[in-house]
């Protein structure tokens, strides 16, 4: 017998109840709900979740109670980011929704990767000093209770967006630059961020398996990077890149890969297909991989240039899905690693011999 395990992703692309907002939440709730009911999730990480201010001066998240409403997820545990008074932040929260018990929650940021110092090379007027570069969304940790006892550390990410950091003095309005390098410079700040983040997360996975070398481990959320690129990268750890085959059990792996590559995008971006929305595991949680899905069919691109700004009550993101299928026990690694350490022993041993 097997305990089926279902972990998602999906970036709701900021939302909110407020009256302004194009569409409203009244017209995004019909298309986005039968979403979240399709993905049927047992745990759940989403991002760009806006907080409401109410009359009593707390914040709630009242647009995704209203969106959650009448779905299981209604009754899921829940944790999410806050700020250091343990309000939520006004936007861009990270949620996950679990069915199972979250043990713990943690929130990183610049707690293991302070902000780097920085002199911005074409700002105008000029800086006379660098300055601190900061990343604004922290890193979301759950510590899951499974139905099989075994503890999942299930990690919410959304890491910087591609746009360019604002450069004084090189814009002419929200999204048009003065000048090339100033745009380029915009764009080196952001990739800064968007790496700070990865490498903040990367050394949170290496605690994890300093504590448990077959630590079950989830990364989810929006990248803003395909597989290739350097934060991703990052967060993998392939041996390919580091070199040392001694921290291959701490690779972390893309789920997506079983995918066709044509269906393989979250993304539409001038015609052309990004997968910037990933769920990566740990080898010992690969071992009861089954599949994943990306589901795309109705995605709009998400930037027609030179066309009027059209709103689309869908996410411009679409959700991802991975599925496990695990024991009904708790595998005990601790001694199947310890075979693996003394089958290795033997081996160099015995090759020793013949040197």
């Amino acid at each position: 017998m097997t305990i089926k395990v279902s972990i998602a992703t999906f970036n709701l692309m900021s939302l909110d109840d407020r009256p302004d907002r194009n569409p409203s939440l009244d017209e995004r709730i019909p298309i986005l709900r039968p979403q979240l009911i399709r993905l049927n999730a047992d745990i759940l990480c989403l991002q760009e979740i806006c907080a409401q201010h109410e009359r009593n001066g707390k914040d709630r998240l009242r647009a995704l109670d209203r969106l959650l409403e009448g779905t299981p997820y209604e009754s899921f545990n829940r944790a999410s980011t806050v700020d250091k008074d343990g309000n939520y932040l006004g936007h861009h929260n990270l949620v996950t929704l679990s069915r199972y018990d979250i043990m713990e929650q943690h929130q990183y940021q610049h707690e293991y990767a302070p902000s780097p110092s920085y002199k911005k090379v074409t700002a105008l007027p000029e800086e006379m000093e660098a300055r601190e570069i900061s990343w604004e969304r922290p890193i979301l940790h759950a510590k899951v209770r499974l139905p099989n006892g075994a503890v999942l550390d299930v990690i919410n990410l959304h890491l910087k967006s591609r746009r360019p950091t604002n450069i004084q003095g090189h814009k002419l309005s929200e999204r048009t630059w003065k000048t090339a390098f100033g745009w380029a410079e915009g764009v080196f700040i952001s990739s800064m961020k968007r790496i700070g983040q990865a490498l903040e997360t990367r050394i949170l996975i290496d605690n994890l398996f300093d504590d448990n070398r077959c630590a079950l481990i989830a990364v989810c959320g929006d990248f803003n990077e395909e597989l290739d690129e350097v934060s991703i990268e990052a967060i993998r750890g392939d041996v390919e890149n580091t070199g040392n085959i001694d921290l291959a059990m701490r690779v972390m792996v893309p789920t997506e890969r079983n995918i066709p590559e044509p269906a393989r995008y979250s993304l539409l971006h001038n015609g052309k297909g990004k997968m910037l929305d990933h769920i990566l595991v740990s080898r010992t949680m690969l071992a009861f991989f089954k599949g994943s899905e990306v589901h795309n069919e109705l995605l709009h691109d998400e930037s027609i240039v030179f066309a009027p700004r059209i709103f689309f009550p869908e996410s411009d993101h679409a959700p991802v899905i991975a599925r496990f299928e695990l024991p009904e026990s708790d595998i005990k690694w601790s001694t199947t690693t310890s075979i693996l350490k003394g089958k290795r022993g033997r081996e160099k041993s015995h090759r020793s011999r013949y040197k």
